[in-house]
């Protein structure tokens, strides 16, 4: 089955700058590892895409059209059918402070988002920092490894992958979609719920489903908070456990006592056996016995 424009598709690729032979994207986990592109806020796995809404460069777009699923080929795409040509009047000097007025520490290299537009920052001077709005790809001759890896035909695994796109934070699988006939509702994870942006993101998957599901009139997002159990309660049989293991412990103790208290009755011989009076020639030794019991 070979893809049209318009199909939903996933795609997996690898993306080399031909000029260096350098990798800088892929959608495998392996590839990002070994060429150290590998970020742990990085969701790894087939890009998903709508052939023809340029979520690709153009170039590549335009060879996924009749490609057959599965099959991967390379793509060489000149810098007009991938990033554009570089273009000088993108190139601004901007002064020092206004990057120390929004915190941010300019260094060559380094991709920066400024007055709402990512660039690069090609240089770093007495004051002034030169900055470069072209895309960092921008005059590179590209070569993609790509394949088709499924056109998606269901409505709610589509639905799912556009969510996905705009909130790529969370599991898409975890979002619930809920259609009865012009209505839409997706029930929103609770791991969502404090992302920066989410509103905006919301904003986006709602003009991509007008957009790509016309029957679709209203879109609704449920975002429900569940009661969690006290963690009181998950400590009160440990406690039980062990109050009944002191209660134990004092019943073991209580018996040596009680036996001890039954065998009372026999110590009252022994304070019979004792007092045996000393002859009264020995009167100084006596005293001295008196007093020591009196002490004791």
């Amino acid at each position: 089955m070979a893809a049209k424009a318009g199909d939903f598709l996933l795609v997996n690729f690898t993306l080399k700058v031909k000029e260096s032979g350098e990798t800088v994207d892929t959608t495998y986990d392996a590839v990002a590892k070994d060429n150290h592109l590998h970020r742990e806020d990085s969701t790894y796995g087939p890009r998903f895409i709508i052939l023809g809404e340029g979520w690709l460069p153009k170039g590549l777009e335009d060879s996924l059209v009749g490609a057959d699923i599965g099959k991967q080929t390379t793509v060489e795409l000149p810098p007009d059918k991938g990033f554009g040509t570089r273009d000088p009047a993108k190139m601004r000097l901007v002064p020092l402070r206004r990057f120390r007025d929004k915190g941010i520490d300019p260094t060559p290299g380094a991709q920066v988002e400024f007055d709402g537009r990512p660039a690069t920052v090609r240089a770093v001077g007495a004051g002034r920092v030169q900055v470069d709005y072209n895309h960092p790809l921008a005059g590179r001759t590209l070569i993609y490894d790509v394949s088709i890896e499924k056109i998606v035909d269901d409505d709610n695994e589509k639905i799912l992958n556009i969510i996905s796109k705009r909130i790529p934070e969370v599991d898409k699988a975890k979002f619930g979609v809920e259609r009865t006939g012009k209505e839409l509702t997706v029930e929103v994870p609770e791991e969502a719920f404090y992302l920066s942006g989410l509103q905006v993101a919301k904003k986006s998957v709602t003009s991509d489903l007008q957009k790509f599901f016309p029957n679709i009139d209203t879109i609704s997002f449920r975002e429900v908070f569940k009661r969690r159990p006290p963690e009181a309660e998950t400590e009160e049989t440990p406690k039980a456990s062990a109050v009944e293991t002191s209660k134990s412990t004092e019943q073991v103790e209580t018996k040596p006592q009680t036996e001890k208290a039954q065998e009372a009755p026999a110590q009252p011989a022994r304070k019979r056996r004792a007092p045996a009076k000393k002859p009264a020639s020995k009167g100084p030794t006596k005293r001295a016995m008196m007093g020591s019991e009196s002490q004791r």
